[in-house]
């Protein structure tokens, strides 16, 4: 299977790393550090710009093309320029080549079903974008999902949860606090590749797949957890409404805090995908060692 990976950067080069000895694999990022990146990886590297349908012209052909290429955090029009108008630009560009993919596989957010109370959620539920960002990636799904079989490309949209791993367990954060309430869905980085590639291993027929761990978790008991796992003193902890009267976020920020859901995986399982991080229990604990080690702490 050939597989074009399009804006390989956190998630993405953890998949390239599983697939390059399988597949015929190419990452595509824009710099050269990047392009160095892939490199690592054993899959072969292509620089180009994902919004640029010139410059898409040296990315070779491919029967899977994954779509993780990201905004770099920045506002609604910027995300709006690469998860509309450049999965669109890619959707119209591979779908006009002699040999067009079949599939588009592309990586959308658990954000997008806004607030639900705390109730649960999964790929039924319909969806409540509550900012403008997450406006823009509902618009991209419906480009996966309508656009790309209107070119006769199977699109699928996988919604990650909040991404932790390497480089971003931020643990910090939790065992110094403050710490303001709510539910936190997540997902390890090495899950997260492992659901694409079992996407493009078992070509499920669902348009849809929530990708999440097996346990919602709340940020005051995730606090406590990492707090006496690592031996120190729990973290101060703060309400939303206490956090809110703060002053100093964004209305998007504000937005967000007062957004909460609980993500299902039950389809996921239902498929067959076995998770090597299914807690956040298994998932911390490489940073919970290096942590204590740090502090000079036994294991």
């Amino acid at each position: 299977m050939s597989v074009v990976v399009l804006g390989a950067g956190y998630v993405g080069l953890e998949l390239c790393r599983r697939l390059a000895a399988d597949h015929d694999v190419t990452g595509v990022r824009r710099s050269t550090e990047g392009i160095a990146a892939v490199e690592a990886t054993g899959a072969s590297a292509v620089r180009a710009d994902v919004t640029d349908d010139t410059q898409l012209s040296v990315v070779p052909d491919c029967d899977v093309l994954v779509f993780a290429a990201s905004s770099g955090g920045r506002g609604a029009d910027a995300a709006r320029e690469v998860y509309v108008d450049g999965l669109r630009t890619v959707v119209e560009h591979f779908a006009e080549r002699p040999s067009p993919p079949e599939r588009l596989v592309y990586t959308s957010s658990t954000s997008v079903y806004g607030d639900h109370g705390g109730e649960w959620v999964d790929e039924e539920t319909p969806l409540d974008p509550q900012t403008e960002k997450t406006e823009v990636l509902v618009e991209a799904e419906r480009v996966a999902r309508e656009d790309a079989p209107d070119h006769d490309i199977d699109g699928t949209v996988v919604r990650f949860a909040g991404l932790y791993g390497p480089d971003r367990y931020r643990l910090e954060r939790y065992v110094e606090g403050p710490v303001t309430e709510g539910y936190l869905n997540m997902l390890h980085r090495e899950d997260a590749a492992g659901v694409l590639q079992f996407v493009l291993d078992t070509d499920p027929d669902d348009e849809v797949l929530l990708a999440v761990d097996d346990e919602p978790v709340d940020r005051w008991s995730l606090a406590d957890w990492l707090a006496d796992e690592c031996g120190v003193e729990p973290p101060e902890k703060r309400t939303t409404s206490e956090r809110l009267d703060e002053g100093d976020l964004s209305e998007a920020a504000e937005r967000r805090l007062q957004t909460s859901k609980r993500c299902s995986n039950d389809r996921l399982h239902e498929l067959g995908y076995e998770f090597a991080y299914p807690t956040y229990r298994e998932g911390y604990r490489a940073a919970v060692d290096a942590y204590r080690a740090d502090l000079g702490l036994s294991e």
